[in-house]
């Protein structure tokens, strides 16, 4: 299979496998399955629940396809929430290849468009994607990526420790954890004793809940 190839999940949503890292970029149980139970569910909708806020931060370690992005501003946008995005990315795909996802059947056809239209400048700028939707994307090592902001939620959907193990690494953790405000989020499909024991040490109460299909549990956590 070569790089980059689409393939069609249990749910019908595409996703790419990424040869030289040898995963996919996406549960292959569903795609937007996954994206909606994990990062929707139990990170975005769970804080917004809980807070009740009238804008939200966003930081994800793990652009990709733009999906975690897309379902979440779509999630916002029809809760009238305002939401600053910050996607960070060391393998930036192209527009060419995000426009084949097929993506654009779960989320409205204006806010597929204008991420069309602009992802391509998010890399330089932050983008208006919609009214009250910001997205700003960092093409960088995670270690090299700093901000003085500081999120209200973190997604981290980067490739699984097994295929890589330094993005899993106490001082990757450490180093991302360092951008989430008080009460912020840490949210992530995946869940070790590992990760467990690394975020309660950086002072985090740590959540194991029910994952997506295909995973048995996954983690969040709360920054105390």
């Amino acid at each position: 299979m070569a790089t980059n190839a689409f393939v069609v999940t249990a749910d019908g949503s595409k996703t790419l496998f990424n040869a030289e890292i040898g995963e996919h970029y996406h549960s292959k149980h569903g795609a937007v399955q996954e994206s909606r139970h994990v990062f929707i569910g139990m990170g975005l909708s769970y804080f917004l629940d809980l807070h009740q806020p009238e804008s939200v931060s966003i930081l994800e370690i793990g652009l990709g396809t733009g999906l975690n992005f897309l379902l979440s501003a779509d999630y916002c946008i029809r809760n009238q929430v305002k939401l600053d995005y910050v996607g960070v990315e060391a393998h930036p795909l192209s527009a060419e290849l995000i426009a084949q996802t097929g993506y654009n059947e779960y989320v409205s056809a204006a806010l597929w468009t204008s991420f069309l239209t602009q992802y391509s400048n998010s890399w330089s700028s932050p983008q208006v994607i919609r009214p009250d939707c910001v997205l700003t994307a960092k093409d960088r090592e995670i270690l090299h990526f700093t901000t003085g902001k500081r999120f209200d939620i973190l997604y981290f959907d980067a490739f699984a420790s097994t295929r890589q193990p330094e993005m899993w690494s106490e001082e990757t953790l450490r180093h991302v954890c360092s951008f989430i405000k008080t009460d912020g989020v840490f949210v992530t499909y995946a869940i070790t004793g590992h990760l467990k024991r690394t975020l309660k040490g950086l002072g985090f109460s740590v959540e194991k809940l029910p994952g997506a299909p295909g995973k048995r549990e996954m983690l969040r956590a709360i920054k105390i």
